[in-house]
């Protein structure tokens, strides 16, 4: 099971000088993926456990677009393991203009993940789509 979510890095979520977005957001994202495969798979919003391994690839600023997206690998009696990865794949041009952009021809991975999410037994409802 995958899913995918797609926004724009606004200058609100600019943390450091150059507009540079902090790390503890793209997890925020790959948080809000872990919940969508929860629900799709248990009916349930599940709480995340653990992540087994981060890797910040590439820098996001303020105004790149990225894809955040997940893939359930293994899920045992309460526990989900699951894959992520983050691409960027629209990144603004200032150097153009103000309002310039590009789509990427090739998205840009910007961080890997995976980690482990639980639902307990009692919460879980089968799959939901």
């Amino acid at each position: 099971m995958k899913v995918t979510i797609r926004l724009r890095m606004s200058q609100a979520d600019a943390h450091y000088g150059g507009n540079l977005v902090d790390g503890a957001r793209l997890l925020a994202l790959l948080g809000d993926v872990a919940t969508e495969l929860l629900v799709r798979h248990d009916g349930d919003e599940g709480l995340f456990r653990a992540y087994d391994a981060v890797e910040f690839l590439a820098p996001v600023y303020a105004g790149d677009f990225l894809e955040a997206s997940g893939e359930l690998v293994k899920a045992g009696n309460t526990s989900r393991a699951m894959r992520f990865e983050v691409r960027k794949v629209i990144r603004p041009r200032p150097d153009l203009n103000d309002s310039a952009a590009e789509v990427l021809a090739k998205p840009l991975v910007v961080c890997r993940a995976s980690g482990t999410c639980v639902v307990p037994k009692e919460k879980q409802r089968g799959r939901q789509g």
